[in-house]
């Protein structure tokens, strides 16, 4: 009678793991589902809207001495020119060690030497070879080894603030801000929608100028991060990457990104930011040929490169 009782109970046991691996089963494929419709209807929203040309670019990249995954993030604002302008140039880091992301801002008026071209401001590396000039340029002159790049249209940067934040990101302006930004916007706390929140991080008028925008651009990265590490952020993701996806040329493939925002998600990562060049290592400085220009020091900033993104 026991061993009829306990093959009984072995039958049962075996009973509710099976129906609780097919519920988890049809949960997992309706999640899947949802998070690919909710892709497609993003992919859908902007399709029609982005004029950015997609290209697979030539990037021979790596990742870091330390097995990091870092990302060259520039924001293009492209208008169908064969070589559009980079305003913005980021190196995004992920540690699959300490779970950290990190941000380093290069403002574009650096000079640097570019190989094969000399010296020059280091925007201009992309103009000349595109992403992977560029790449050159920073592991050349700083010694940072970058394995991705994704190329984002400013437009697409709009898009997306919109989908994700309808009644828009809440941020206290310090000062009017109109000039070379397409809107008007006035100072005090108040919600940005995507239009007048893009014009906040390319605005680079007043006293602090580029200093400022790195600033405002590194200050939104960080409110949106906290955004999406929260329940309802995770939610929107799946739109948000299809609200992108016709903005952006990149080579960072759909596991690879959806394996780090997976961390970043489940641990709650604060984002830790750094501007280059740092506070008294550059002068202000004007060369022919390249304009107005900060006049880095080399081996400074790449000492203080290493130690961010090695700590």
């Amino acid at each position: 009678m026991r061993s009829d009782k306990h093959l009984q109970k072995k039958k049962s046991g075996k009973k509710r793991v099976l129906i609780f691996f097919s519920i988890f089963t049809l949960l997992f494929a309706g999640l899947s589902w949802f998070a690919y419709d909710q892709f497609l209807s993003g992919v859908n929203k902007t399709a029609a809207e982005s004029t950015i040309k997609k290209k697979d670019y030539t990037f021979n990249g790596q990742k870091d001495e330390n097995g990091n995954t870092n990302v060259l993030v520039l924001g293009s604002d492209s208008r169908g020119e064969k070589h559009p302008r980079t305003d913005t140039i980021m190196i995004a880091q992920y540690n699959e060690k300490t779970n950290k992301p990190k941000l380093l801002s290069i403002m574009r008026d650096s000079y640097v030497e570019i190989p094969g071209h000399g010296q020059n401001k280091i925007n201009a590396a992309f103009a000349i070879g595109g992403p992977d000039l560029l790449r050159k340029t920073i592991k050349h002159n700083f010694d940072i080894d970058i394995q991705h790049y994704a190329i984002i249209d400013f437009k697409g940067f709009e898009s997306m603030i919109d989908t994700a934040f309808p009644e828009g990101v809440e941020i206290n302006v310090e000062q009017q801000m109109s000039e070379k930004i397409g809107v008007t916007i006035e100072p005090g706390l108040q919600k940005l929608d995507g239009e007048h929140l893009l014009g906040y991080v390319r605005y680079r008028g007043g006293a602090d100028s580029d200093f400022g925008r790195v600033r405002r651009q590194q200050q939104v990265m960080n409110l949106l991060m906290k955004d999406m590490l929260t329940v309802e952020g995770v939610t929107k993701l799946p739109k948000l990457a299809g609200v992108i996806t016709p903005y952006i040329n990149t080579n960072v493939d759909t596991s690879t990104g959806i394996f780090i925002a997976k961390d970043m998600i489940t641990n709650k990562s604060d984002l830790e930011t750094m501007r280059i060049p740092v506070d008294g290592t550059f002068e202000n400085a004007r060369y022919d040929g390249a304009g107005s220009v900060l006049d880095l020091n080399i081996e400074e900033n790449k000492e203080a490169i290493r130690t961010f993104m090695n700590s």
